[in-house]
């Protein structure tokens, strides 16, 4: 599951971008906001989730990975 962005409150800061451990997460050069250009590598840390000061990024697990 990678990280949901929301493009309307993206303001396009890229503190997402920056604060990333894995660098799952770009900037777009053309619209300016944020985007997951690698995906599949998320660790579901939620740092980027944490620090994106306008609440744009979420995480939408399935039922089955929220089974313990």
């Amino acid at each position: 599951m990678p990280p949901r962005i929301d493009g309307v409150k993206c303001n396009g800061c890229g503190i997402c971008d920056e604060h990333c451990p894995v660098d799952v997460l770009r900037m777009d050069e053309g619209s300016g906001l944020a985007f997951a250009k690698y995906a599949e590598e998320c660790w579901h840390c939620g740092v980027c989730r944490l620090d994106c000061p306008t609440e744009a990024i979420d995480f939408v697990f399935p039922p089955q990975m929220l089974l313990i």
